[in-house]
């Protein structure tokens, strides 16, 4: 049986050995709301899912379908992407993804 947000975000919490009230006031909602999204009564709005996501390190497709959290599947992908598209990538463009490959990661 496939996973489904709630449980995404259950996991996640204790992954990150984080509680709902830590959740919660990062994301700046209830504690009593974030219970309701743990355990899937509710749905959060896509704003308050985006905060959810930022503060468990992952991103909001990881938590609404499940897609890899994976960055190595995230490169695979842009890869994939660019590759496709290569033909159709203004020089300017073609410059601008140099640009951020070389760039050293800043601390």
């Amino acid at each position: 049986m496939a996973k489904s947000f709630n449980d995404r975000i259950a996991d996640l919490l204790k992954e990150k050995k984080m509680t709902q009230k830590e959740l919660s006031e990062i994301v700046g909602v209830t504690t009593a709301s974030m219970s309701h999204y743990v355990k899937g009564d509710r749905v959060p709005r896509a704003a308050v899912m985006a905060s959810i996501a930022q503060a468990l390190g992952t991103t909001t497709d990881f938590i609404v379908y499940g897609e890899s959290n994976d960055s190595k599947a995230e490169i695979d992908q842009a890869v994939r992407l660019i590759a496709r598209n290569a033909d159709h990538i203004s020089r300017e463009d073609k410059l601008k993804i140099v640009e951020i490959l070389l760039r050293e990661k800043r601390s």
